[in-house]
């Protein structure tokens, strides 16, 4: 019993050390009152992964190479399946839980509105994927500088606002880190709404 409490207490601290930090940087969210639409960019370039800070293709050979070792194919299904999970996951993720939250205003946040006078552009700083053993677990992790830039003229940014460690994972076990990671971003979202609410609305 004194084993479980340790653990527990152990969980517990991880998960408050852990926690998300955004922080507005510069601006302010005015300019949004009045406005339907807001389109949305996600820019993953530059991001780093791990405690290692390693780039996008260091990851993807290291985590490949460690599958197909386990399992020949094994690395290649997965490169296809974490090549496509920010289309598939991370950026529906994002989307689905601004929208659900800031949809009561009446503002949409989408992809590929280019009319749009504003655009967020959220751009993804570094990932930790976590891991799940059934018994424990580690939330993942995502970082992301969140900015709002008039779409017509980049350069001229409204607020900018800064995202640290929002935690991904969900109830039960969550084996996939794709998935895990999608939580992340869904956390985003919704922080990121509630900010918004708060200082707007």
């Amino acid at each position: 019993m004194k084993k479980i409490a340790i653990v527990l207490a152990f969980l517990l601290t991880a998960s408050v050390i852990h926690s998300q930090k955004i922080k507005i940087e510069a601006g302010n969210f005015d300019f949004i009152k009045g406005q339907k639409e807001i389109n949305v960019e996600f820019v993953y370039d530059n991001m780093t992964l791990m405690k290692e800070k390693m780039t996008n293709d260091e990851y993807v050979a290291k985590r490949s190479a460690d599958l197909e070792g386990k399992s020949k194919g094994k690395g290649k299904v997965w490169e296809k399946k974490w090549n496509s999970s920010n289309e598939f996951i991370w950026n529906p993720k994002f989307l689905e839980l601004i929208n659900k939250y800031l949809d009561k205003e009446g503002v949409d946040f989408e992809e590929g509105l280019s009319d749009a006078k504003y655009t967020l552009i959220v751009e993804t700083v570094w990932l930790y994927p976590g891991w799940d053993a059934g018994i424990m677990k580690q939330k993942a992790k995502v970082t992301t500088n969140l900015k709002f830039v008039e779409t017509s003229n980049r350069d001229n940014v409204l607020v900018e606002v800064s995202s640290k460690d929002a935690p991904g994972d969900q109830w039960g076990n969550n084996y996939s880190n794709e998935s895990r990671l999608g939580e992340g971003y869904a956390k985003t979202g919704k922080t990121l709404a509630k900010l918004i609410l708060k200082k707007v609305f």
